[in-house]
């Protein structure tokens, strides 16, 4: 590692923590929306990242949505939480057992607002049982649908059914956002080379019906965002 790399370990465990015992005493969705962006700003900004928002004028002020993204990244989250930040919009982030027992993220992703996906679980009725309480409280759901990082070559990953699942039985109509830089590669560029601001892009995508049956939820991904499908796979 270098010493860059090293100095920001240190820096981002440190940060993540400390927003993590503050998201303990957070009294409502509100200010811990607050508290998520503010921790996200500082931590993008010490990286000299910077996130720009394309077709701004199609991301709601306000309301409930099932916000479905790509993911590259472990900044990810930080990004969407800077793309939506002047908005109401608050969401719980559908998290992996994994992260909740994280000596670096765990303090910050339990009390953050999140709902635990525990794939080792043979019954989902506690999971859903959680998204619906989110949602009667008034709050979105933010999802990553490919359900792990992306590291393939291709700009999408597979999508996984339960978004759309989501959506439909929480009568939660869809917000696409495309990170459309590959933001891992952004990262690891700076953690190398931390003297030049570098931009992450995101695109707003057109609200999806929960009762839309026509594409899957990952062909509109690549319909809207002009996304290029990978080549078919030969048989041999």
């Amino acid at each position: 590692m270098t010493f860059n790399q090293i100095k920001m370990a240190i820096y981002a465990t440190f940060i993540t923590n400390f927003y993590g015992y503050k998201l303990t005493r957070a009294k409502s969705a509100m200010e811990k929306k607050r508290i998520r962006t503010e921790y996200s700003d500082l931590l993008l900004s010490k990286l000299k990242l910077r996130v720009k928002v394309n077709n701004i004028e199609k991301l709601p002020k306000e309301g409930q949505f099932l916000l479905a993204s790509n993911h590259r990244s472990v900044i990810d989250p930080l990004i969407i939480e800077l793309a939506t930040q002047n908005t109401q919009l608050f969401g719980h982030w559908i998290s992996k057992k994994e992260l909740y027992n994280s000596f670096f993220f765990g303090l910050f992703v339990r009390n953050a607002g999140t709902i635990l996906l525990d794939r080792e679980q043979s019954q989902m009725g506690g999971f859903f049982a959680d998204i619906k309480s989110a949602v009667e409280a008034g709050d979105s759901i933010y999802i990553f649908p490919e359900g792990t990082r992306n590291k393939s070559e291709n700009e999408l990953g597979e999508f996984k059914d339960g978004s759309r699942l989501i959506a439909v039985k929480n009568r939660l109509d869809i917000l696409p956002i495309y990170i459309k830089t590959n933001a891992d590669k952004e990262l690891m560029a700076s953690l190398k080379d931390g003297e030049h601001h570098r931009v992450i892009e995101v695109d707003i995508g057109d609200i999806i019906s929960y009762k839309e049956k026509s594409k899957t939820l990952q062909e509109a991904f690549y319909e809207q965002f002009n996304i290029p499908k990978p080549a078919s796979k030969k048989s041999l």
